[in-house]
């Protein structure tokens, strides 16, 4: 039987400014999809609804993955790394994770020359849906 811990986790007050980062991660695949920030509002959201909810620093207020494009994040599983200040979300993606239409945020490789290679197809084109 696994143990279990009676801890408050994750640490927000570890992070900066209340924020943890998130890394989300195709739960069949285990290919990483994208990194997000969290304060304890997103995550009580997350565990609450089963959907992604992270902190955008950018517009300073919570994020709904999807609210905008419809490309949520079911969650399937939430851990907590080993010093409670990193956030691992195995998630169900439906639609693109990346704004700029990919299925991932880590569509570009960095070759050992330095030089820059997209080796996959946008799923969608950003224009059609960031209105």
């Amino acid at each position: 039987m696994p143990a279990t811990e009676s801890v408050e986790l994750p640490d927000f007050a570890a992070g900066v400014d209340g924020l943890l980062p998130v890394i989300a991660q195709d739960h069949a695949s285990g290919r990483v999809l994208m990194m997000a920030w969290m304060n304890p509002e997103a995550w009580g959201e997350t565990l609450r609804t089963g959907q992604a909810c992270y902190f955008s620093r950018s517009r300073r207020r919570l994020w709904r993955k999807g609210e905008t494009s419809g490309h949520r994040q079911r969650v399937v599983k939430a851990q907590v790394d080993c010093d409670a200040d990193c956030i691992l979300l195995q998630v169900e993606q439906i639609g693109a994770a990346c704004h700029e239409g990919y299925a991932s945020c880590f569509f570009r490789t960095v070759n050992p020359d330095l030089s820059i290679a997209i080796e996959e197809s946008r799923l969608v084109d950003p224009a059609e849906v960031y209105r």
